[in-house]
């Protein structure tokens, strides 16, 4: 007799890796799209990423009684060092570190304990190398008409992006949650992310690539403000031009008023400039910013000029206007009405305005993301997490994230900033509440970690964390392929 009972359906399995705590179907991943069940185990479907390079930085021949021992690894390349990348999470926070390993360095037994965090508390600065003015400084910050972060001080030759944090992420609405943590993650993974800025332009921003600004993407982060580029170039123009006007949002300069000029006995030329004097040939506010010459709005140079002085200037006087880059130069040559007229530029010139444009840097988005180690993190290293607090401080434990080194900031707390480009691909994840996960390593003696009250007794040796399951890479790691099964490196039964 057939028995017509259905089969019985797969049970869900619960994920704890994160406050959301999914039930996951057979063969589906849960809402972060980093575990998974399989065969009704959890699954971490990245792999552990360990950096491992056997290459010599310097070969040396054989010098007889003078040949030296080193070896040429300046970098320990042969050392493998486990990332937290692809290693798991310590939620809930009784739990120890998914990885604490060890290994001997030099004689010194150290201790690596690395963790993927659940960060709330994180965003990323951006630094975009331009002198186009991209929004009032304040200014809102949106991606799909989101709020995600904010205009911030200009630094020299780029602007500054403060995107993210905890009032993005959690404190608006449930939107602007999802939107600003989408984008903070296709940042920190070195995607492209379309943004625009109340009041100023439409921004594509990816690390380590050219904004794209208004549609143009940016090809020269600035030599130096007008006034410093004067200094720089006042000897290769004196002889072939009377005035040169250095045009530039900040500090126009002005050759024959400036302390280059006159070290090069110029004569005045009579030629005024609008704006606010602040120096001899340093003005400010010569134009509103924009994205014409300089960072400002001028299309035509001669809009910042008064009229020359009749009584300094002189018929044929030979003028350079130029941008603080030397992509936009115009030469005039003054009438017999002291008004400047078009002439074409001389090859001396022309050689000093590409030799200006070759001094500038290439123009790139730098994204350094930002977060703050907070109670899982440390309870995952230790019982007592003041005590790990206490030995970054010290200096006796190294925090870096995905194997790149992490600046501390000073203060309380453990508060880091890394450059993604220096961090393997695809090294952060997210999760629905929404918060970003990001790979963090504390690095130290292993005498340091029982001091520490560290969890001792999980400490593995790295031969035995380096199994064959496991992918080994270099700096920049593979993209793994979540439908690689063989790859799966971590099951919830082993923690």
């Amino acid at each position: 007799m057939l028995d017509d009972k259905p089969a019985a359906k797969p049970e869900k399995i619960r994920c704890d890796a994160c406050p959301v705590m999914c039930y996951i179907a057979e063969g589906k991943s849960g809402a972060c799209d980093r575990y998974a069940n399989h065969a009704g185990e959890l699954v971490r479907l990245d792999p552990l990423t360990v950096i491992q390079s056997g290459a010599k930085a310097v070969a040396f021949l054989d010098q007889g009684d003078n040949a030296q021992d080193w070896d040429g690894d300046v970098i320990q390349g042969g050392r493998a060092f486990v990332t937290a990348v692809g290693a798991g999470t310590t939620y809930p926070d009784y739990k120890p570190a998914p990885f604490i390993v060890s290994q001997e360095v030099e004689g010194v037994d150290m201790v690596t304990v690395v963790t993927e965090g659940i960060f709330s508390y994180c965003g990323v600065k951006v630094k975009i190398d331009t002198d186009r003015h991209i929004g009032e400084e304040r200014a809102i910050v949106r991606v799909e008409g989101e709020a995600i972060g904010h205009v911030m001080t200009s630094e020299y030759g780029s602007k500054m992006l403060s995107l993210g944090g905890v009032e993005h992420l959690t404190g608006g609405s449930k939107k602007e949650g999802r939107v600003t943590c989408d984008a903070l993650l296709k940042l920190c993974n070195r995607e492209p992310v379309e943004m625009t800025i109340d009041g100023g332009c439409e921004l594509v921003v990816q690390a380590g690539q050219a904004p794209v600004i208004n549609g143009v993407p940016e090809k020269l982060m600035r030599v130096g403000c007008g006034s410093a580029t004067i200094g720089m170039f006042a000897k290769q123009w004196h002889g072939h031009v009377d005035e040169v006007v250095v045009v530039d949002d900040h500090i126009t300069g002005v050759l024959s008023e400036h302390e280059a000029g006159r070290g090069l006995d110029m004569t005045p030329s009579g030629i005024k400039v609008k704006g606010r004097r602040s120096t001899p040939g340093r003005y400010f506010q010569v134009a509103e910013p924009g994205t014409g010459w300089g960072g400002t709005d001028v299309e035509d140079p001669l809009g910042i000029l008064k009229p020359a002085d009749p009584k300094t200037a002189w018929p044929g006087l030979r003028l350079l206007m130029i941008s603080t880059t030397g992509e936009q130069w115009a030469y005039f040559i003054l009438d017999d009405d002291l008004v400047p007229q078009p002439a074409e530029i001389t090859a001396p010139l022309l050689a000093v305005s590409e030799r200006i444009a070759e001094n500038c840097e290439p123009s790139l988005c730098s994204v350094l993301f930002m977060g703050g180690a907070g109670g899982s993190l440390r309870a995952g290293v230790t019982e007592n997490p003041v005590r790990l607090t206490r030995s970054v401080k010290e200096a006796l434990t190294y925090v870096s994230c995905g194997g790149a080194a992490a600046y501390v900031w000073p203060g309380g707390g453990i508060t880091v900033m890394v450059d993604v480009m220096d961090m393997p691909t695809n090294s952060f994840g997210y999760v629905p509440t929404p918060a970003l996960v990001a790979p963090i390593e504390f690095t130290l003696r292993r005498e340091d970690y029982g001091t520490l009250g560290g969890h001792v007794e999980h400490v593995r040796p790295v031969a035995e964390v380096m199994t064959p399951e496991i992918r080994k890479v270099g700096p920049a790691a593979l993209q793994p392929d979540p439908n690689d099964r063989q790859n799966y490196n971590w099951k919830q039964s082993e923690r």
